[in-house]
């Protein structure tokens, strides 16, 4: 006896996609323990160049210490390791004209993951340091060519 086999009557029947991106990404970012729209945030944000807030090891400092960037270019810093963290830059140490205001983060960036980001066009370099622990030598430098 001879089996007969029969193709489906037609392709858009015989395949569906089970979920779509959208549910698949909402599935993994549950797991994951994140939002979509603060994955989608992350995804969304364009960065030339990042500083952590706190090194992986813990300690208070800006990772790297010391960036160098072209004129436009963004900067996107990072809480790494959940204390407290925020970013104001020093106006005596960031080139004339430029408003230290205008480019500092006062409010703190609390939770790991939070970000700040700023585009610096002056050359020059620019100080900055972590209000809360500046004293413990949370302090950086970022040089725009």
């Amino acid at each position: 006896m001879k089996a007969t086999l029969r193709a489906p009557a037609s392709r858009a029947s015989a395949v569906r996609p089970v979920a779509s991106l959208k549910a698949a990404a909402q599935r993994v970012a549950s797991v994951a323990g994140v939002s979509v729209a603060s994955l989608a945030l992350t995804l969304a944000a364009h960065a030339d160049a990042t500083v952590k807030l706190g090194a992986d090891s813990g300690a208070l400092e800006f990772v790297p210490k010391t960036l160098t960037i072209k004129s436009g270019e963004t900067v996107n810093f990072v809480n790494n390791a959940g204390f407290p963290h925020n970013i104001v830059f020093d106006e005596d140490a960031i080139p004339s004209g430029v408003n230290a205001d205008a480019i500092s983060r006062d409010d703190y960036l609390n939770a790991p993951g939070e970000t700040y980001s700023v585009k610096l066009t002056a050359a020059g370099e620019y100080g900055y340091y972590c209000e809360p622990h500046q004293g413990a030598g949370m302090v950086g430098k970022i040089i725009v060519q």
